[in-house]
């Protein structure tokens, strides 16, 4: 090809590149109501320098140590798990009250006749779904049904589907983003669109570090086996308040515009369990049973920042507290046991930044780093150290030559991460929208030291890949 013909090629890909075509439109009239479709298709692809045997949502705190065979070999999964199908039904009551129901889906649930062998048959499942009514005159909103928690960071005020959710392909997100999808009831309170607050109570649940265990003769009980419509290979722990999370939002209007979103909230969480005390004990306690609260919680926010229009965003956030951990994507444990059998919350501190990089209309990149981190709880029992990050833990196996019983007993005290990719939009207007993502991760797990100072450490390499056509 000549030079003359080389430079109208060049100039039409990025009159391509630079363009933003109308999508078509996707709304239905059904008398009163307006119903709107959504989603994707997405075939996706997965490449791990270590082997975790998950699907296209990674679990960070099972990398396995230098002491597992899986630690040794890597895996590559294709998947179309992550396709969604999305439908939103709006109706204005009068020109003041207006209700939404909004119904978001995917594949991503797995019974047991769900395997990769031949039919692979994986599940629908509820990502989010929830009703809302909003009153315009009072600037008052009520959500009910399943969403994201008031916990994660929000784009534009504190409404639904203005959730900050990283642009990741990998569907745990990335270590540091604080969320949770639970069913919750909301009410959130907004002043000309600049102020906002909201409370939420939110479905609880409680993690619970491995090998935590009380002094001898104390006998806990934190979970029980799922029944009554709960999976009855799961175990669920004993919980009864619910989460509550209280959030403030603020968007300072600057010159005429909103480039910058702040906020922060209050989460307080209470962990339940039931305590059978024998005699002779440990800790020299009479016989008893008694149920037993502890309370825990954290302090969290975040900040957006459109720092060149249309052209760069960036974002941090941060949550410190005690008992927190089932909100990080890294599923840090909240609690361990004391050696009287009640829980006690672990101290967390977790953070993330990113940074979002509009090339053209069309073509994204980002970076996102992220860190949660836990310190120890321990308490000396005797010739014993109990609790989480005991430093007599003897944590030898998980540094010796990997064998087909590879063993590890190893507490996770930190995990970082940091990772980026592009999404390019090779095509978007009336037909939809189609799209090609890539991203890179890398995750580095430190665990608790042990006797003898052993401290093990991991890490794992991802590589993702995602072809998207959103037909609505």
């Amino acid at each position: 090809m000549t030079k003359v013909q080389t430079l109208p090629c060049v100039a039409a890909i990025a009159a391509v590149l630079s363009a933003t075509p109308t999508l078509a439109d996707t709304t239905l009239a059904s008398g009163p109501v307006t119903v709107q479709l959504g989603g994707f298709l997405a075939f996706e692809t997965v490449t791990r320098s270590r082997s975790t045997t998950a699907d296209i949502g990674s679990n960070y705190t099972q990398i396995p140590w230098g002491s597992q065979p899986n630690a040794h070999y890597s895996e590559t999964r294709f998947t179309a798990r992550q396709s969604r199908l999305t439908l939103m039904a709006t109706g204005d009551v009068n020109s003041d009250t207006h209700l939404t129901f909004w119904n978001e889906m995917d594949f991503l649930g797995a019974a047991q006749t769900a395997n990769s062998n031949e039919s692979n048959s994986f599940n629908l499942r509820i990502r989010n779904m929830y009703t809302t009514v909003d009153w315009d005159s009072l600037g008052l909103q009520v959500l009910a049904g399943q969403n994201w928690s008031l916990a994660t960071a929000n784009t534009h005020g504190i409404t639904p589907r203005n959730e900050l959710i990283p642009t990741t392909i990998d569907a745990q997100y990335v270590v540091g983003f604080n969320w949770a999808r639970e069913p919750q009831l909301r009410i959130t309170k907004n002043w000309n669109k600049e102020f906002w607050a909201a409370v939420s109570i939110e479905n609880p649940q409680t993690t619970i570090a491995a090998n935590a265990a009380a002094a001898a003769g104390i006998n806990p009980v934190t979970q029980h086996t799922g029944g009554g419509l709960l999976y009855n290979a799961n175990q669920f722990s004993l919980n009864h308040i619910p989460d509550v999370i209280a959030k403030v939002a603020w968007e300072p209007i600057i010159d005429g515009a909103q480039p910058l979103h702040m906020e922060v909230y209050g989460l307080y969480r209470d962990f339940y369990d039931r305590i059978y005390t024998t005699v002779p004990n440990a800790i020299g306690f009479p016989a008893s049973n008694q149920n037993a609260d502890r309370a825990a919680g954290g302090v969290g926010g975040s900040i957006i920042w459109n720092a060149i229009p249309k052209t760069l965003d960036l974002q941090g956030t941060f949550l410190t507290g005690s008992g927190i951990g089932r909100y990080g994507s890294a599923q840090l444990p909240d609690a361990t046991l004391r050696p009287d059998g009640t829980l006690a919350p672990i101290n967390e501190t977790s953070w993330m930044v990113g940074a979002t990089f509009h090339a053209t209309p069309l073509l994204d990149f980002y970076v996102y780093d992220g860190q949660e981190a836990q310190h120890a709880k321990t308490w000396v029992i005797g010739p014993s150290t109990l609790g989480l990050g005991s430093p007599t833990l003897n944590l030898a196996p998980c540094v010796a030559v990997d064998s087909a019983s590879g063993s590890c007993a190893a507490n996770i005290q930190r995990s970082d991460q940091i990772n980026g990719g592009l999404w390019w939009r090779i095509y978007q207007g009336k037909f939809g929208s189609f799209r090609f993502g890539a991203q890179y991760s890398y995750i580095h797990l430190k665990a608790f030291a042990g006797a003898a100072g052993i401290q093990p450490k991991t890490d794992d390499n991802m590589f993702f890949t995602s072809i998207r056509y959103y037909p609505f």
